[in-house]
């Protein structure tokens, strides 16, 4: 039976790893979790883990609760120290640059880490790497599309890849309205195809979240930005292709169901059975090319990538900043492009250091919180 942690398991991958584990029968040992005490107190009283974590602010509400033998960790470090118990697997889905400090402590013990926390890689890529090898820790990514490109490249010599091809929905601005000016949070939270966190489903609609991924992949599969693609198939059944020297593509293909790579991560390198339907291979399938214009979040993405060193710890800040105010209502779905681009531009002639070091991605990531905060409070109501 596989033993796992489950960093962010109140979230929307944590519990659709929980179900996985209730098809499989995993032990979960660990669950590290934020502010929502009620979900994780009813996931501590079914797996009934050796400890759990939250955020200090909900622990006298979850501690009192907790089943016999369970022992609550909180405040800061306790999703750290829950990363580092003894098991199998560690899966990363604590969302955004929070998520690092766990994710790096569950690859110093070696474990195996299953990494949906994409901002990891995207801010800390080399560091990632250097600390997985110096421990032996395995990586096997869980999210969709680079799940996807991992499947693809199996066996395959990697002199031979030309690039590797992300797909994008298009999120629920794909074509509509063409004004985007005017668009609220609850327009841009109806994603067309994925059900998935606040965060993640407003960069979708940005176009954000594929600019995340590129940097990711770029890091994670340690290809040049010139040999990332991205293409727009709204069917979101094509989760990821990679291109060959010879000209041929080889392409994963599964239902818009996060259950099928959190699954495949966790059982890797098997391929045991789920209980769900198989994909229906029917209906009209489309690619086209992601409008710069209308999405210019992807491109600041690829130009943070080239600058390189602290650039995507900072662009990355910057949009948990913008996306937090427009949830809010505080700024428009268009100023979150504009504060990216903003920070991007500020971060040639700010006094932070430029070579890539843990602390510098903590200097980058603070200054560019306090840029974006400074630039919403000068934008007009």
């Amino acid at each position: 039976m596989k033993r796992l942690v489950i960093l962010g398991s109140t979230g929307s991958i944590g519990a659709q790893t929980l179900e996985v584990a209730r098809w499989r029968g995993y032990e979960v040992v660990g669950l590290a979790a934020g502010r929502n005490a009620r979900v994780l107190l009813e996931q501590a009283r079914e797996f009934r883990p050796k400890r759990v974590s939250c955020d200090a602010e909900v622990a006298a509400e979850v501690r009192p609760h907790l089943p016999p033998g369970t022992k609550l960790l909180s405040g800061e470090g306790s999703s750290a120290e829950v990363a580092r118990l003894g098991c199998d697997i560690v899966v990363a889905a604590i969302p955004g640059f929070a998520g690092l400090a766990p994710t790096v402590a569950a690859l110093e013990t070696g474990r195996t880490v299953a990494l949906a926390n994409k901002e990891a890689m995207v801010v800390a890529g080399p560091l990632v790497w250097r600390a997985a090898r110096a421990s032996g820790a395995s990586i096997v990514p869980m999210d969709s599309e680079h799940s996807a490109l991992f499947q693809c490249l199996l066996g395959e010599p990697r002199g031979s890849v030309r690039s590797l091809v992300l797909t994008a929905s298009g999120g629920p601005f794909r074509s509509a309205p063409q004004d985007l000016r005017r668009v609220t949070p609850q327009q841009a939270l109806a994603h067309p195809n994925w059900a998935m966190g606040p965060k993640v489903t407003v960069d979708s609609a940005t176009l954000f979240n594929k600019g995340l991924e590129v940097l990711e992949a770029h890091f994670l599969f340690e290809l040049p930005l010139a040999q990332i693609e991205v293409v727009v198939h709204p069917q979101s059944l094509v989760h990821g292709l990679v291109r060959f020297a010879d000209g041929n593509l080889k392409a994963q293909i599964g239902p818009h169901d996060m259950r099928v790579p959190i699954h495949y991560a966790l059982e890797h390198p098997e391929r045991p059975e789920v209980p769900l339907a198989p994909l229906p291979l029917a209906g009209t399938w489309s690619f086209e090319p992601p409008d710069p214009e209308r999405f210019p979040s992807l491109g600041l993405a690829y130009r943070a990538g080239e600058v390189g060193g602290v650039a995507p710890a900072a662009l990355n800040a910057a949009d948990e900043v913008a996306v937090a105010a427009f949830l809010a209502g505080r700024i428009g779905f268009t100023d979150i492009p504009r504060l990216l681009e903003d920070a991007l531009e500020a971060l040639e002639s700010a006094a932070l250091p430029r070579a890539l070091s843990w602390e510098a991605i903590a200097d980058a990531d603070a200054w560019a919180r306090r840029r974006a905060l400074e630039q919403i409070e000068a934008l007009p109501a």
